[in-house]
């Protein structure tokens, strides 16, 4: 607030000042008034005479009467002065952690103002301090989304920020933490009913074996055999459900330079023995100059194999499996591996890389799928840095990777 004028700190200086001048001038003119009289005075006179003799009059007179200007200046500004400490000992109080400390306030003047600024600045931190602390309250209680309002161009603002930010990435990980729970749950239930199934089957059929409930020997090769091809899906599963493990625990990758076009020349040479019976062909569309990546060939094989494999079961009506290789703008190699057979229905499209998930459940069970395949595709291209997604339409199915290129 402003101060009036007249009760500015320095006009009530200039005031005492003036007062203490005049009731010092007083002083002089009742001294000498004084000193003239007791030297008429034949039995009080020798010391006044003594002095005036000795040292002056006019010394006397201005000693004294700066002795007295100084004693009343400073009984005058004595509660101004004071009243400055006490202001002082409330900044030291605040200073030494008592933020809640408040002023008087007495004047009207700047140290008034003072006061009222000390008293407004306590409130307003104590006031924000108490908010901040219910804050952390709250989120000690588990609520983690609780935000503390954040008061722009303010210290502790700042501290308000980082709380939130705290109480933001502390849930997060709570979520994570859940969500990896709910995984792991998941994933023993998953396991657990896709290791029974096979398992009861080589069971029953071992049983009829063991207690020889067959006719002869052409049904115990029958039995025999179901028995065998259901111990290779059982096997077919665990190495899947090993690998799908391996891999999101963290193995290591001997990474070097690909040339990925290179590498698809070889892989789809791989899959021609698969190719043949089905009557398809694998066209690989790249430009001529080369696109490297970094990445672990042996691991990305494995990858591409799942796309491929999956391709040729549920893509033979098309008779062609292309392959399009280019780099786009932002530096990034995409690669997409293209089927013609039936749509993959749209509802299943936001599920299809989560484990044990299955397209037509039965067909996949007849085709061998174990539900990991893509799963661990989508895992070792992440991995490797690069994304996985696909897209499915009455035409065409397409699955699209995209990795960093090596310049």
């Amino acid at each position: 607030m402003k101060t009036k004028l007249y009760i500015a700190i320095r006009w009530k200086f200039l005031i005492i000042f003036i007062l203490c001048t005049a009731l010092t001038l007083l002083f002089v003119l009742l001294s000498r008034l004084f000193v003239t009289y007791m030297l008429e005075q034949p039995l009080f006179n020798m010391p006044f005479k003594w002095m005036i003799n000795h040292i002056g009059s006019t010394p006397m007179l201005i000693v004294t009467a700066t002795a007295f200007f100084l004693l009343l200046y400073i009984v005058g500004s004595r509660p101004i002065v004071r009243y400055a400490k006490e202001l002082s000992g409330v900044l030291q109080d605040m200073a030494a952690g008592q933020l809640n400390a408040s002023a008087s306030v007495k004047y009207a003047d700047e140290l008034g103002t003072i006061a009222t600024n000390i008293n407004s600045l306590s409130e307003q931190i104590h006031s924000y301090l108490q908010e901040i602390n219910h804050g952390l309250n709250e989120i000690a209680k588990g609520h983690f989304d609780y935000d503390i309002s954040v008061r722009e161009n303010h210290e502790l603002g700042k501290i308000a920020d980082s709380i939130n930010l705290m109480s933001a990435q502390l849930n997060h990980s709570i979520q994570e933490e859940r969500n990896a729970e709910k995984t792991k749950n998941d994933l023993i239930t998953g396991v657990s009913h896709d290791l029974r199934t096979p398992l009861t089957s080589i069971l029953g059929f071992l049983e009829i074996i063991d207690k020889d409930r067959y006719t002869d020997e052409v049904e115990l090769r029958y039995y025999m055999n179901i028995a065998y091809e259901k111990s290779l899906s059982l096997k077919k599963l665990i190495d899947d459900l090993f690998e799908y493990t391996r891999i999101n625990n963290g193995m290591p990758l001997h990474l070097s330079d690909l040339d990925i076009t290179d590498f698809f020349r070889q892989l789809s040479d791989e899959f021609v023995p698969s190719l043949e019976p089905t009557g398809m062909a694998i066209q690989i569309h790249a430009p001529e100059h080369l696109l490297r990546i970094r990445a672990d060939g042996d691991q990305l094989v494995r990858a591409f194999e799942n796309l491929l494999s999956n391709a040729i079961k549920y893509g033979s009506r098309g008779k062609y499996i292309d392959i399009y290789i280019h780099e786009e703008n932002d530096g990034q190699i995409a690669i997409q591996i293209c089927n013609y057979g039936d749509p993959i229905p749209e509802k299943d499209l936001p599920y299809i890389f989560d484990r044990f998930y299955r397209v037509e459940q039965s067909r996949s069970k007849e085709t061998g799928g174990t539900g990991l395949g893509l799963a661990i595709t989508k895992s070792i291209i992440e991995v490797h840095g690069g994304r996985i997604s696909v897209q499915s339409s009455a035409n065409q199915t397409v699955f699209e990777t995209r990795f960093p290129s090596v310049s």
